[in-house]
């Protein structure tokens, strides 16, 4: 028997089976940003900032967030520090 859960993205509470995955929750919560995930110019971001594979499975309480696929790409390399000589 598959459960209801409850998981976030950008905020909003959304309800959905536990067998779900991320890209399933931002379809539920917006079919507009659910294409942009697919087609690569929004990336789902987990609770801590970090990038995520859309087809991961959601777990109770999970936390997405959505971003331009700039931004996190943005993000990434703020934290990448490569010293050259």
């Amino acid at each position: 028997m598959t459960r209801i859960i409850p998981v976030f993205v950008n905020s909003a509470k959304i309800e959905l089976p536990s067998d779900s995955t991320a890209l399933d929750a931002v379809r539920l919560w917006s079919e507009a940003a659910a294409r942009e995930v697919s087609d690569g110019t929004r990336v789902v971001l987990d609770d801590r900032g970090l990038p995520i594979d859309p087809g991961t499975t959601v777990h109770g309480g999970s936390i997405f967030r959505l971003v331009p696929a700039r931004a996190a790409g943005d993000a990434h390399d703020e934290h990448t520090h490569v010293e050259t000589d």
